[in-house]
């Protein structure tokens, strides 16, 4: 059939009635695996729309994955196999553009769907079978920028919707043996049908607000809030039957019936807001304050029916919250133009707890608290344009971490100098080292980190025909905690 291999044109309209010019490109249109159209539409100063799409076909059936069934029965089968197209779409729209004001709506599609192979897999035994495929995300923002001389706001509200689902089935009639020949406690795993789906689907909202500002000479404005509260929902429903097992219980049976459903929540708040303030010549003081709180909860409960037993239904519920807020100052003072000093303070405080339920392990709920202070330091000098040195240090003292792990009461340094020798040959040396200790009952953790590094660059002439450059570094590492040893849980360092 017809085939258009490429075209790219350009409609301008020289009275701008409706608008003032018109690109279009657009590549390989006629059942090509990769179609592509470009269109976009400008009137100065009162609208702009671009508009994307792209069409790929996507097909494998190349080997990529082990191939147990070759060597076996010399049957060539990729069980990974995949025959499908994707489809993308981008529609954004700006009024006003070049003014203070710019509003702006945008979609965005993302679509597939297709067929494939792929495995269904059962206890002692996995069966390669045929699947559908299908997926789609829509995502719907709008909002608007405010752009003037002293300060920049953008206000933007969205949502996304979401959808995926996937089918693998077998016809009754036939017997699938899978990929092991072999005999399970003497009997032999197959499979004579099989109808097994899934469907995901969720949502989700979001408000986003940005804003900058110079509010006088000495004083900048920064700041962000972003608040998103997604939702997924999750079925799942299987048929089959054959000659299955159950290795927790060396159960047999001929058929199965298995429902599972799901549901999960998670409201997300960001924030953030910081300051630059330069009260006095070579002194500027900047302070910034985050908070990170996320909330998800879910649930999910399922039922299993097999030939030879008693229905089996589980219900399982969880909860994660994290709260998690930092407050920092920082000072710079640079009382000469060859030195600057640097000054600080980070306050790092958050919480959270999780839980699930029935109770499974060795727990089924945790809570801590994170509580952190920390002093910055730093200094930067250079005494002439060959030589530069600088240094920066953190010690913190903590009241509470989520893990034996983590950063507790630690010290932190890293040093770097450099000295250009001549127009062509540099030298530079790094420092870093960290020192950590979780003193707490039970914990015990000590860790201690450093490494020293020296390089070398001699490049003639500005490295115009070639250059020599060497390095040399050296690292250390020691850790020492005590722990439970897995199998008598007895204490072990």
């Amino acid at each position: 059939g017809p085939k258009l291999l490429g075209a790219d044109f350009t409609i301008t309209d020289p009275k701008s009635r409706l608008f003032d010019q018109i690109q279009v490109r657009a590549y390989g249109w006629g059942d090509e695996p990769y179609e592509t159209v470009h269109v976009g539409v400008r009137k100065k100063k009162l609208y702009e729309f671009n508009a994307d799409y792209r069409d790929l076909a996507y097909f494998n059936f190349l080997p990529s994955y082990a191939d147990p069934l070759l060597s076996s029965r010399g049957i060539a089968l990729n069980e990974q196999s995949f025959d499908t197209r994707r489809r993308l779409g981008s529609f954004s729209l700006e009024l006003l553009p070049g003014n203070w004001i710019v509003p702006y709506f945008a979609y965005d599609r993302d679509s597939g769907s297709g067929t494939g192979a792929t495995m269904f897999v059962s206890d002692a035994n996995e069966f390669p079978v045929p699947n559908t495929m299908s997926d789609r995300t829509n995502l719907f923002r709008g909002g608007v920028r405010i752009e003037r001389k002293r300060f920049h706001v953008t206000l933007e509200e969205g949502g996304t919707t979401f959808q995926n689902n996937q089918t693998v089935y077998q016809s009754s009639g036939s017997t699938n043996f899978g990929n092991l020949p072999g005999l399970f406690f003497g009997q032999k795993i197959d499979l004579t049908s099989l109808l097994a789906s899934y469907g995901i689907d969720g949502s989700s909202t979001y408000s986003k607000a940005l804003f900058t500002a110079n509010v006088t000479p000495w004083l900048d404005l920064y700041g962000q809030f972003l608040y998103s509260q997604p939702k997924t929902n999750v079925n799942y429903q299987q048929n089959d039957t054959g000659n299955l097992v159950l290795q927790s219980q060396l159960l047999f049976y001929t058929s199965q019936q298995y429902l599972v459903s799901a549901a999960a929540q998670l409201p997300h708040t960001t924030g953030s807001f910081s300051a630059e303030i330069r009260p006095l010549p070579h002194l500027r003081i900047i302070e910034s304050w985050m908070t990170d709180r996320l909330h998800d909860s879910g649930s999910a409960n399922s039922t299993q029916v097999l030939s030879s037993s008693a229905q089996m239904a589980a219900l399982l519920t969880s909860s994660l919250v994290t709260n998690y807020s930092q407050q920092e100052v920082d000072l710079f003072y640079d009382p000469t133009a060859k030195l600057v000093l640097h000054g600080g303070y980070r306050y790092v405080w958050g919480d959270a707890n999780d839980a699930f339920l029935p109770t499974a392990g060795l727990a089924s709920a945790d809570q801590g608290k994170l509580s952190r202070n920390v002093g910055i330091g730093g200094v930067t000098f250079r005494p002439s344009q060959k030589v530069s040195v600088s240094g920066d240090v953190e010690a913190a003292s903590s009241g509470g971490a989520y893990f034996r792990t983590s950063l507790y009461n630690y010290q932190k340094l890293r040093a770097k100098a450099r000295y250009q020798a001549t127009t062509s040959l540099s030298l530079s040396a790094d420092f870093t080292y960290l020192h950590n200790q979780n003193p707490l009952s039970g914990t015990n953790y000590s860790y201690q980190a450093q490494q020293e590094s020296l390089s070398v660059l001699w490049a003639p002439s500005a490295g115009k025909n070639w250059n020599i450059q060497g390095s040399y570094s050296r690292s250390t590492m020691y850790s020492d905690i005590g722990y439970l040893e897995p199998e008598f849980l007895t204490p072990d360092l």
